[in-house]
């Protein structure tokens, strides 16, 4: 397998992302990234960079992909349209159950922030499931 080129600057002298989001992070505070598993290869680059620059590395976790309907990943890249705001609750619900967290008993009596709560306060990051699932059980699509 031949090794890829790492980019630092592009054709057009533009700082490439992988040594801008390094940066920008170090100077943010960033202590933890959340990201998909289509990442783990930039994460890779990433890390490197950060122990080159001599940061503070943050620690990372790619979590499940969600798809829609048509198996592509839901982002702004594929124009998922964006989540309600009216009542965050029931899509909160979805994405605990998603990554296989604890059911929340009677959340519909919950306001936002105590479902928020409770859901940080058991989150179990060895209860998520590998790989990419699609959603059905909310129209993203």
């Amino acid at each position: 397998m031949a090794e890829e080129d790492f980019i630092i600057v592009r054709k057009d002298n533009l700082f490439a992302y992988n040594l801008v989001v390094v940066i920008d992070d170090h100077d943010q505070g960033i202590t933890e990234v959340v990201r998909g598993p289509d990442l783990i290869v930039p994460t890779v680059r990433q890390i490197s960079l950060y122990r080159y620059l001599a940061f503070p590395q943050p620690d990372y976790v790619h979590l499940p992909l969600v798809l829609n309907r048509s198996h592509n990943k839901l982002s702004k890249q594929n124009h998922t349209p964006p989540l309600p705001m009216n009542d965050p609750r029931p899509i909160l619900v979805d994405a605990l159950n998603f990554l296989s967290q604890t059911t929340i008993i009677n959340w519909q009596d919950l306001s936002t922030e105590q479902l928020l709560s409770q859901g940080v306060q058991n989150w179990q990051l060895d209860s998520i499931q590998p790989g990419g699932r699609i959603v059905t059980y909310y129209d993203y699509s």
